[in-house]
């Protein structure tokens, strides 16, 4: 380079730095001059050019990894329709087909509460995880002698209960084994979880010890045949008496009494010959027979025409009060404890007896969680598949899960898919096997 040339180039590059001087300096003024809502604008404006410059050098850096559905384990891809089908229940799906159904897994049913399933085909149970204050619980197991009773039930069965869109758990399940017969019912609280908490722990003991004295010849009867009846009121009538009067305490607040407090009842008791059904308030069993859904207990709804006029007769009233309810409060015409709607509000259970028959395959028993969302016909059908293992919970977690579980599962993920606010609680009972 001669000398022209190196001189040229040193006076282009301090004129270049005089500019940029120049330029910053400038820049300094303009702040200076700024209002305050001009320099935050500018502010922001630079961060978000700062930002994006750094997301471009990471990409430029790394780029992002695409997945394909042979680079994902089974688990992932089950993650993916979890969430799909999540997306699509939350943006108001009121249908699913029994194939949408079959993908959804137990993440989904952990809405607000995480769910799980016992099963009692085999010596396998479950502790129950219920706190006594009765805080909402994901499944009705136990521990002492509840566990024994439902490890050596022999028919095979599943169920489940979650707390659903509900604040509190008032649902409760008993399964229990009361030679030669099997003893399974739901019960749905109201007002509070306590008279709910005491069927499950003492009316199968009751209806035990009432069905061993109409045997024993004590009740008026004697050998094999059992006036089911008379059994299932006087079993029915003593646990209501058992919860008159108590009172509980909150956790905040003054003592509350029982009386304002009660629970609907549905008692399925599976013989060799016959299935006996007691129900009372608005839970319900439906038995698969053949091809059809025969229902085994009726609702008893305020405005069924014969339980407004027994209400009516025993001068009480149905109020239309956000739906039919005794004395615009109680929603169902019986139960077990709500003394202080007496004598509106009883406690007699509806009593059905069927011949048991080879084509029967199952029994649905289960709260109006379930069955104000989905029909008799409809429920019955899922489990017909689930059983038949047309479908099933591809993601399950666990593998000791019997047929019975997984469709009483299946119905609990159906009810909170269309919309059901309240407890639900499902026992499947299968009878050909």
């Amino acid at each position: 380079m001669t000398g022209s040339e190196n001189f040229d180039s040193k006076v282009i590059a301090e004129k270049k730095s005089r500019d940029g001087r120049c330029k910053r300096l400038k820049k300094n003024e303009s702040l200076e001059n700024m209002t305050d809502s001009e320099s935050f604008d500018s502010k922001v404006i630079a961060e978000k050019k700062l930002r994006h410059s750094r997301c471009k050098r990471l990409r430029l850096q790394k780029p992002l990894k695409k997945y394909s559905m042979e680079s994902l384990n089974p688990r992932e891809i089950g993650y993916r329709f979890e969430d799909c089908s999540h997306k699509r229940r939350m943006n108001g799906i009121a249908e699913l087909t029994p194939c949408e159904v079959a993908l959804t897994s137990s993440r989904d049913a952990k809405l607000n509460s995480d769910t799980s399933f016992s099963e009692s085909s085999s010596s396998e149970s479950s502790e129950r995880s219920s706190d006594e204050r009765g805080r909402p619980i994901d499944i009705l197991v136990s521990d002492g002698k509840e566990e024994d009773r439902r490890s050596s039930a022999c028919v095979s069965h599943g169920f489940i209960s979650v707390i659903g869109r509900r604040r509190a758990m008032e649902d409760a399940v008993a399964v229990a084994k009361m030679d030669p017969y099997n003893f399974f019912a739901v019960y749905d609280g109201h007002g509070g979880f306590e008279v709910a908490n005491a069927c499950r722990d003492r009316l199968h003991e009751l209806l035990e010890k009432e069905v061993e004295e109409w045997r024993c010849g004590g009740g008026g009867g004697g050998g094999e045949i059992v006036d089911w009846e008379k059994v299932m009121t006087e079993s029915f009538s003593k646990m209501d008496e058992e919860v008159d009067g108590g009172e509980v305490e909150p956790e905040i607040g003054e003592s509350v009494s029982m009386n304002t407090i009660g629970s609907t009842a549905t008692v399925v008791v599976v013989g060799k010959k016959e299935i006996v059904v007691a129900n009372c308030g608005d839970s319900r069993a439906v038995l698969w027979r053949g091809s059809a859904a025969v229902p085994l207990s009726r609702d008893h709804k305020p405005d069924r025409p014969d339980e407004l006029e027994r209400v009516e007769a025993a001068g009480g009233r149905v109020i239309n009060w956000n739906g039919c309810r005794v004395l615009g409060v109680l929603a169902t015409s019986r139960s077990i404890g709500d003394h202080y709607l007496k004598p509106y509000v009883i406690c007699e259970p509806e009593v059905t007896i069927s011949k048991r028959t080879d084509s029967d395959a199952f029994i649905v028993i289960a709260t109006d969680g379930l069955w104000d969302v989905v029909t008799n016909e409809f429920a019955c059908e899922v489990v017909r598949r689930c059983l038949d293992g047309q479908i099933k919970r591809r993601f399950s977690e666990g593998s000791s899960a019997n047929a019975a579980a997984e469709a009483a599962a299946l119905l609990a993920e159906l009810a909170l898919a269309r919309g059901s606010k309240d407890n639900i609680s499902v026992i499947v009972v299968r009878l050909n096997k």
